[in-house]
């Protein structure tokens, strides 16, 4: 394992000091010189692993504040865990060692919305791998419905915010590697939804120790 020695609280305290920068338009686009490449050739110790939307409004090293090196990312649309998304979040606390996992959903998010469109009556029907990707959203879809009045669509903020806190539960749940790290003090876990319009990261839920924050 290469392995950081970054506690879980110090790791998201900084993430929470670059997303503050990111917002305040004062970003210091640390480690990104000819240096730092250099540096990270033979070897790596990102100090959190993030699981997000491919959505190109989340580029996480923008939102974040950060450089080479300092982010394992993952993302695919609507941040729908797989085998695939396990596996390789697995191998960031595993191999690489890191402290802490991100899991960031956001508003307006299209496959949240292609999602409760899919469950409206005659919806128009959707290309299968699209079907097969957003399935999963379609649970959240159902929970919000329930809340609602008959007919009443629902709110795609409230929807995303309950397939954040789904896709958590469902990553702990799926891998024992990742729930045995956080009852250890090792890994601490934060979802959080990102605002577009002001650039920032509001933790929803967290799993671990993350300090007074």
């Amino acid at each position: 394992m290469t392995g950081t020695t970054t506690t879980p609280a110090r790791a998201w305290q900084e993430m929470v000091e670059g997303n503050e920068r990111f917002m305040a338009g004062m970003p210091r686009h640390p480690r990104q010189d000819v240096e730092r490449r250099s540096e990270l050739v033979g070897n790596q110790a990102p100090h959190a692993a993030l699981f997000g939307c491919s959505d190109s409004r989340l580029a996480a090293e923008i939102i974040f504040d950060k450089g080479l090196g300092d982010l394992f990312v993952i993302r695919n649309a609507g941040q729908v865990i797989s085998d695939s998304v396990v596996g390789s979040i697995e191998y960031a606390v595993a191999i690489l060692g890191v402290p802490l996992i991100v899991v960031l959903g956001h508003d307006e998010c299209g496959a949240v919305s292609a999602a409760i469109d899919s469950q409206s009556p005659n919806a128009p029907a959707i290309p299968p791998h699209i079907r097969h990707l957003i399935e999963p959203i379609t649970s959240a879809v159902a929970k919000v419905k329930g809340t609602l009045p008959e007919g009443e669509r629902p709110d795609a903020t409230v929807v995303g915010r309950e397939h954040l806190r789904a896709t958590i539960g469902t990553l702990v749940s799926s891998s024992e590697l990742i729930s045995e790290a956080i009852a250890e003090g090792t890994l601490a876990i934060v979802g959080a939804n990102y605002r577009l319009a002001e650039g920032m990261a509001v933790p929803d839920v967290v799993l671990g120790d993350i300090g007074a924050n």
